[in-house]
């Protein structure tokens, strides 16, 4: 991802603002992670260089933070993010076969996308709703006590959302050239 790569210009453009509005502040480091992470879906080496330039501090220390805490990444992402809690409570309520089941579903291990960009798999320790494991979220949408046999149903509900929203487009599309 370069800085003047079309199709992330204006990612890049909102990022430097962010920067600039931070310059040298030290202070600032999690929030410009954060806006990182928000824009690019990830934190890659070219983002770390330029936070730690703008921030005035070095490279290891955000090297550091990003790798410390499990917000961020520094692989791209899927479009759709699914967390499957392995703590305590989900894991004796069968969280290891939900996880296993998006796995084989969809191709691709904990920690990596798919192909398409549209699903990526993150084991987490804990997302608070031990009464309702296993429990698992797909972006900001949380799912209680979820069977290994509904995972279908669920990457079905995201496909659908995929659909709708390149129909849109298209039509949009369609509307500007008449």
């Amino acid at each position: 991802m370069k800085e003047n790569d079309c199709k992330c210009e204006h990612l890049w453009a909102e990022f430097n603002q962010t920067l600039e509005k931070n310059s040298g502040k030290r202070s600032a480091l999690i929030t410009v992670l954060h806006k990182a992470q928000e824009l690019f879906g990830y934190i890659p080496r070219e983002v770390q260089i330029r936070i730690a330039e703008e921030l005035e501090i070095p490279l290891a220390d955000v090297y550091g933070v990003v790798t410390f805490y499990n917000f961020f990444s520094l692989k791209p992402q899927g479009k759709y993010k699914i967390s499957v809690c392995k703590g305590t409570s989900c894991y004796v309520r069968g969280a290891s076969g939900v996880l296993e089941r998006f796995s084989k579903t969809l191709g691709v291990g904990p920690g990596d996308s798919t192909d398409d960009g549209q699903f990526s798999i993150e084991v987490v320790r804990c997302l608070g709703a031990c009464g309702l494991s296993p429990v698992m979220t797909v972006n900001k949408d949380v799912y209680a006590l979820v069977k290994q046999e509904s995972i279908p149903e669920i990457l079905d509900k995201y496909a659908a959302e995929e659909v709708q929203e390149s129909a849109t487009d298209t039509l949009q599309k369609d509307q500007r050239e008449t």
